[in-house]
């Protein structure tokens, strides 16, 4: 599927994360995607550009379009269970910690 493979490029998806809250410049979505290359994060924003799951706005900068924001809406299940799964392993590496001598 091209959608999967589009998404599963490195930074793809943390890209499109960032995204969720609103618009971004590309300096903004530099700092929020910790290190990712300019040349990386301008690859990835012109892939996703072209998929049409992000547009740009001159006057805004990058933002999801209606495509983007549906995708986003469905990996929200995704994201309710990474948080179920964090707090599980984060319990279990503290009884881990507390056993050991």
């Amino acid at each position: 599927m091209a959608v999967l493979d589009l998404l599963g490029r490195r930074w793809a998806l943390r890209i499109l994360w960032e995204l969720r809250a609103g618009a971004a410049t590309f300096r903004e979505l530099r700092a929020r995607c910790d290190g990712v290359s300019p040349t990386v994060l301008n690859t990835r924003l012109r892939e996703l550009r072209a998929a049409g799951i992000v547009a740009l706005d001159p006057g805004a900068g990058f933002a999801t379009t209606a495509d983007g924001a549906a995708l986003l809406a469905a990996l929200a299940p995704v994201q309710t269970w990474a948080d179920a799964w964090g707090k599980r392993t984060a319990r279990a590496s503290r009884r881990r910690s507390a056993r050991a001598p």
